[in-house]
């Protein structure tokens, strides 16, 4: 399996396809495993960079409490391994969160930035929510952390209509939700307790598209609303009766939003 070395902790990657690379970041709960079924669209035209952050996956779980700054430098340590010069970042909600900073300490690396599900601070009302995942991870209950994560991540009506396919997500996820994946993910939330980028939204160069979705209950649309209006040279969408987890409840009009936004060469208008 492929890895790299930073700071003497090993990081997880994967590359697929040719084309003009684009690094994927995952969200909180995630891995590269959660992209299998987007590659065979996204590998048409680009090169796919999948990686696991510190305590996801196969990337090696840490030992004690860090910042974000950790992750943001595992990206780079796999950019500069690869030898990249210029990349396509795409982020999802957790992931959307380092691709900010990434965005603002390596601007002149990033061509075009995609944000989906994606704030640029942790406000009184994710903070809360990150407190409620963390007091429950620590209990080291999969059930419990299950009830209290996973739900709010959907939107209502996707999750009565695909009960089924929920409830044998809950089982599956009860096996993945070991003590050790629960304590690794109380590090991660706690990494993100003191982001804030608002004030430097102005500095990010890249050509910017951010994607929200109308039922999003843990990244509210208005957050998403706030980066375009801070992010020069950004557009913003908006993916109607969708929650937090867009990509699951609409993955065709997901991935038909990265690939049209990637194809283009011009600046993006606004849309949605």
């Amino acid at each position: 399996m492929p890895h790299i070395n930073y700071q003497d902790k090993k990081i997880y990657y994967e590359v697929h396809g040719s084309g003009e690379p684009l690094v994927m970041l995952n969200g909180l709960m995630m891995s590269t495993m959660s992209w299998a079924m987007f590659l065979p669209e996204l590998t048409k035209n680009n090169q796919v960079i999948l990686l696991d952050f510190f305590d996801q996956g196969k990337s090696e779980q840490l030992d004690s409490t860090y910042q974000q700054d950790i992750q943001v430098e595992a990206v780079n340590a796999v950019v500069k391994s690869l030898g990249l010069t210029k990349i396509h970042l795409f982020g999802i909600s957790y992931g959307g969160e380092i691709a900010l900073q990434f965005a603002l300490k390596y601007g002149d690396l990033v061509d075009k930035l995609i944000l989906c599900n994606t704030t640029a601070w942790t406000s009184p009302w994710l903070a809360d929510i990150g407190d409620g995942w963390k007091k429950s991870a620590q209990l080291a209950d999969a059930q419990l952390f299950y009830s209290v994560s996973i739900p709010i991540i959907y939107s209502p009506n996707f999750y009565t209509k695909h009960a089924t396919w929920m409830n044998e997500r809950k089982e599956l996820l009860k096996q993945v939700f070991t003590p050790a994946f629960l304590a690794a993910m109380c590090r991660l939330i706690e990494s993100a307790e003191g982001f804030d980028v608002k004030d430097q939204l102005a500095n990010i160069t890249a050509t910017t598209l951010i994607v929200g979705s109308d039922l999003d209950f843990v990244t509210p649309a208005t957050e998403q609303l706030a980066l375009h209006q801070a992010i020069f040279h950004s557009a913003y969408v908006e993916i109607k009766n969708c929650g937090h987890a867009s990509m699951y409840e609409k993955p065709a009009e997901f991935t038909t939003i990265l690939k049209g936004f990637l194809a283009t060469s011009q600046a993006p208008k606004i849309v949605g």
